[in-house]
């Protein structure tokens, strides 16, 4: 009648061939849904992307959700590519399934500049159809595919010719090349290779010791070493240029990160801090830059000795060790304390992050007390950080002006709302403990209001000090006190040549190339924006 269970066939090849079509169609659909699956998390991250570059970050969790979601579209991709495969061997042993294709975007064809090698493929002799053997070239198919050359060692050398005089049998010679350190066995590109998988890719010099062996080139890592050291002191002008640079500006942002330092049979917790000038949220016309320091522990004399000849805009967290920054006697002149609003929304946005507790749902975890109260405050801290995005880049009297209109009521509102809010809360409660945060510091927090220089968070350090964290597993500790500060210097360096979108290696190996023959006075020439100010002019004469 068609509604019972289909009767299956009785001979053992039959059944084979059911068995084979039917583990075809699951392995069909479990592609499909690994496409899909695959499609989606694509689809999610692009929206993510998209509305960061429309509105900018809207939390501290922006940059975290990226790097979940683009590791989730790396595992999916994977897999669903695993599993198109594995369809297509299985439709290939029946004829009743079709092959699972994967439907991908289309691919942009490689760059232009890359060189281009062509490895032509003999055609046919004669005719494959009749055999004729009068053939005529219609024309040719190409195939791009994008291949690696490994990295190529060479030895240069330098040959200097000497000539005798015959009349007064004197010789003469060119005087020798400019090495970066004296007696110098290493170019440029070697250096700035080795400075900068060191302190940006964060791979140790025994790693790559071990690496470049391995490609045929033994290096000793006392000899690498040898070789940082040197560099660090032949870059300490430059490092010097630019400390002047960033401490000469009207607003600082500041922030420190621990770094594991190697003891007698232990490791110690050193501290790096990093001062960031930044003026392009207020439109300011200067480059920006950061300066590491590094210290062995947290004491509050460090900043105060970083910063002793500084005046203005500090903006940092709420560390007392910045307490006598803020005396308004300083020799050198008052600093002002510009608080962060990203580190006062942190503690309640935990007790509301909605997305936190569905996750510990889904994964069988008993969900956290959401607070409203803190889901209240949070929805206030965004809409003054939802008008911040429409005056960033603005002039500060721009800025001032917008703010006074639309913030300063707002600020008014949230004040009024947390004292009311507090005075009902115990002194142990954690919401507690985040009001009185802002409460304490409430001049702080709305310095912003009558100062349109003033941003509303401290993420250009906390950005600045990203890649410590990231590569603290990789390095594990610094060696020494001596290592934390090469290694302050060499973080300043770079980072402040990828703030003003300079290529870090290349910069470091044209600057290594040329600072032991470039006058002193003229130094400023190789800081990164005005390297990449003669690239261009370099790019535009060519």
């Amino acid at each position: 009648m068609g509604d019972g269970p289909e009767k299956l066939p009785e001979d053992i090849e039959a059944l084979q061939a059911a068995l084979l079509a039917t583990r075809a169609e699951l392995a069909s659909v479990r592609a499909q849904q690994s496409d899909d699956h695959a499609l989606i998390a694509h689809l999610k991250l692009q929206i993510k992307k998209l509305n960061r570059d429309r509105h900018g970050p809207r939390s501290e969790r922006t940059a975290r959700l990226l790097d979940q979601l683009e590791l989730t579209l790396e595992e999916l991709e994977a897999s669903a590519t695993k599993d198109e495969l594995a369809a297509e061997m299985a439709a290939a042993k029946t004829i009743k399934v079709a092959s699972f294709t994967r439907k991908r975007p289309s691919r942009q064809p490689f760059p232009e500049h890359l060189p281009r090698e062509r490895v032509l493929v003999p055609g046919p002799t004669s005719c494959i159809c009749c055999g004729g053997l009068r053939l005529s070239k219609l024309g040719e198919d190409i195939t791009e595919t994008l291949e690696v050359i490994p990295k190529s060692w060479k030895v240069i050398q330098h040959v200097r010719e000497k000539f005798s005089c015959r009349d007064c049998e004197k010789i003469s010679q060119a005087p020798a090349p400019f090495h970066v350190l004296a007696r110098g066995w290493a170019g440029p590109s070697l250096l700035a290779m080795v400075l900068f998988e060191r302190f940006n890719q964060h791979q140790p010099l025994n790693r790559q010791a071990e690496r470049y062996a391995k490609e045929g080139v033994p290096i000793s890592l006392s000899t690498l070493a040898d070789q940082v050291g040197g560099c660090t002191v032949a870059l300490t002008p430059l490092f010097q240029r630019l400390e002047a640079h960033v401490l000469s500006a009207e607003r600082l942002h500041g922030d420190d990160t621990t770094v594991p330092v190697l003891a007698k049979g232990k490791t110690d917790t050193g501290r790096i801090w990093v001062y960031v000038r930044d003026d392009k949220p207020f439109g300011g016309q200067a480059p920006p830059g950061a300066v590491f320091y590094y210290s062995r522990d947290r004491a509050g004399e460090h900043p105060q000795a970083h910063l002793v000849g500084y005046s203005g805009i500090f903006q940092a967290d709420a560390y007392s060790g910045y307490g006598k920054l803020y005396d308004p006697g300083r020799n050198a002149g008052p600093i002002l304390e510009a608080a962060c609003w990203v580190h006062a929304r942190r503690p309640f946005f935990v007790m509301a992050d909605l997305a936190e507790n569905a996750r510990r749902k889904v994964q069988g975890k008993k969900p956290a007390v959401i607070s409203p109260l803190a889901l209240e405050a949070v929805r206030r801290i965004d809409a003054l950080f939802e008008i911040e995005r429409g005056i960033n880049g603005e002039t500060p009297e721009r800025r001032r002006a917008v703010r006074h209109e639309l913030s300063a009521p707002l600020v008014a509102d949230l004040e009024a709302w947390m004292r009311e809010q507090r005075a009902k809360l115990s002194r142990s409660n954690d919401l507690a403990k985040a009001m009185d945060y802002m409460l304490k510091r409430w001049s702080a927090f709305t310095r912003f209001l009558g100062d349109g220089r003033i941003c509303l968070s401290n993420n250009a350090a906390e950005r600045a000090l990203r890649g410590i964290a990231l590569g603290r597993k990789s390095w594990l500790f610094c060696g020494s006190d001596r290592g934390g500060d090469r290694a302050a210097m060499m973080y300043s360096l770079i980072v402040t040549a990828k703030m003003n979108d300079v290529d870090p290696q290349a910069w470091l190996a044209d600057v290594l190339a040329r600072i032991a023959a470039h006058p002193a006075q003229r130094l400023d020439e190789l800081l990164p924006w005005n390297w990449r100010a003669q690239n261009k002019q370099i790019n535009r004469a060519a």
